[in-house]
């Protein structure tokens, strides 16, 4: 029932009028709020989880690039025990 409907189903005075009034001013408002406060908190999850994604993004990076570096690593270290090897050899 809308507030309009109400006000015409049986008179009221202007002091329970504006009553009326005010109370669902005051539940509209409280609706708005909490719309608000559960935009807000969702706004910061994301933010932070946009935050954490960037960061585990350059951390991937990096381990990425220090495993290629490695790998290269080994790769020279073996070619040199191969090197050592063929001297032994001789």
């Amino acid at each position: 029932m809308t507030l309009e409907n109400e006000v015409k189903m049986k008179p009221k005075t202007d002091s329970q009028t504006i009553s009326v009034l005010t109370d669902q001013y005051k539940r509209e408002l409280k609706k708005y709020q909490d719309r608000e406060s559960l935009y807000i908190q969702t706004n910061n999850q994301l933010l932070s989880t946009k935050q954490i994604v960037v960061d585990m993004a350059g951390t991937i990076r990096e381990l990425h690039t220090q495993n290629e570096n490695l790998k290269k690593e080994i790769d020279r270290l073996n070619e040199e025990i191969q090197l050592i090897e063929m001297k032994i050899k001789k």
